[in-house]
């Protein structure tokens, strides 16, 4: 009887994992696909998303979707998204992130807040492979310019490491995200990869790409590839 109770207690325990295990798979693939939504969104909005040349330029993208839940002014949310970067082959595997923390620069109201934010040159790619960096202290983050087409007096294509852009209530702006902390998050990676694969090995192509994964990476491509045919005209 003691062994069979014991028996009954240890699939009842497995059973759960792999409930837990399938519930953090379908909230990822849900993270992936409302992060393709998000980015398209603010491509595409004319005059007031991000611009062409930025996009096209950008060496990695990482959205965040729905950033917070709650109104804030100085940080201690979390929000939970994917990054993917450029490679001689194509965009790679997308890389799950957590970001949290920080003084933000922009007050958000209740309906939270989508977030991208563009890799521009080497410098902040070698931040983005890491496994963690903070935003301001190890990497420079600015506000990304606004509109069809950016500004020719702007920076931003030779300073700044990471541009930013949030949305809000259909609200396309710039936003600080200074001391926010950018890192792997791993309970989405072991979903949707059955291991742990490093920023580095899948930000750099090295890692294959899930059947899962395969929507947003077309979103992406899609984006960037629009954007530079723009560019070039």
């Amino acid at each position: 009887m003691r062994a069979m109770s014991l028996l009954m207690v240890g699939a009842l325990a497995l059973t759960a994992g792999n409930l837990s295990a399938e519930s953090g798979r379908q909230e990822s693939i849900e993270r992936l696909n409302m992060a393709s939504e998000t980015l398209s969104a603010m491509i595409h909005t004319p005059d007031k998303g991000i611009p062409e040349e930025v996009i096209s330029n950008a060496k990695c993208i990482v959205v965040v979707p729905h950033l917070v839940k709650g109104g804030f002014v100085i940080g201690a949310e979390h929000g939970r998204g994917v990054a993917t970067c450029r490679t001689p082959e194509g965009w790679s595997a997308p890389a799950f992130v957590s970001i949290g923390g920080g003084s933000w620069g922009l007050q958000i109201g209740v309906e939270g807040v989508d977030l991208v934010m563009l890799v521009m040159n080497d410098h902040g790619l070698q931040h983005m492979l890491s496994s963690k960096f903070k935003v301001g202290a190890d990497a420079s983050a600015s506000a990304g310019p606004v509109g069809r087409h950016a500004s020719a007096g702007t920076d931003w294509k030779m300073d700044s490491e990471i541009l930013t852009y949030s949305r809000s209530k259909g609200v396309f702006a710039g936003i600080s995200l200074d001391g926010a902390i950018v890192q792997q998050d791993k309970d989405s990676t072991r979903a949707i990869y059955r291991s742990e694969p490093s920023f580095r090995a899948t930000l750099a192509g090295q890692i294959h790409k899930p059947n899962s994964t395969l929507a947003f990476i077309r979103a992406v491509t899609s984006a960037a590839h629009t954007s530079a045919i723009a560019d070039a005209k």
